[in-house]
């Protein structure tokens, strides 16, 4: 079960387009260092394809989350980078598999010149929140 109280348009602000303006939660904090499309390996997977990049990153954000014993539901931040706003489409389209579209966390994106392999179109990071009593399974 979730912590976070998501406002997703708070009285005053323009609603948001695919995220919630504010998310509080009191709790302990996950932060998770932006991920990419990389598989176990280290390959790329997807080049050129932000669908397929979109993909493998939520994936590698699942296997983080998995081991800090969170979920989806408790992430309270993402921030994108990403090499062309174009692929915001994509990438919102995989996020939207993972997440509950009525409880979006608060997000930022960011356009880039680049990531650390020219190949790679999306890097995202996140921060969770668990209950305060919560402990990796």
């Amino acid at each position: 079960m979730s912590t976070l109280n998501h406002i997703a348009t708070p009285a005053g602000l323009a609603p948001g387009n695919g995220y919630s303006h504010v998310v509080q939660g009191e709790g302990r904090i996950v932060a998770i260092s932006g991920q990419v499309s990389l598989d176990a390996d280290g390959k790329v997977v997807g080049e050129g394809d932000p669908t397929a990049q979109a993909e493998q990153v939520f994936a590698n954000l699942q296997r983080c989350l998995d081991e800090a014993g969170a979920t989806f539901a408790q992430v309270a931040k993402f921030t994108f980078f990403v090499t062309d706003l174009a692929v915001m489409p994509a990438l919102r389209a995989v996020r939207d598999r993972y997440l509950d579209p009525q409880r979006l966390p608060a997000c930022s994106a960011v356009q880039v010149a680049g990531l650390v392999r020219p190949e790679l179109l999306i890097e995202i990071e996140a921060l969770a929140v668990l209950p305060s009593g919560a402990t990796r399974p």
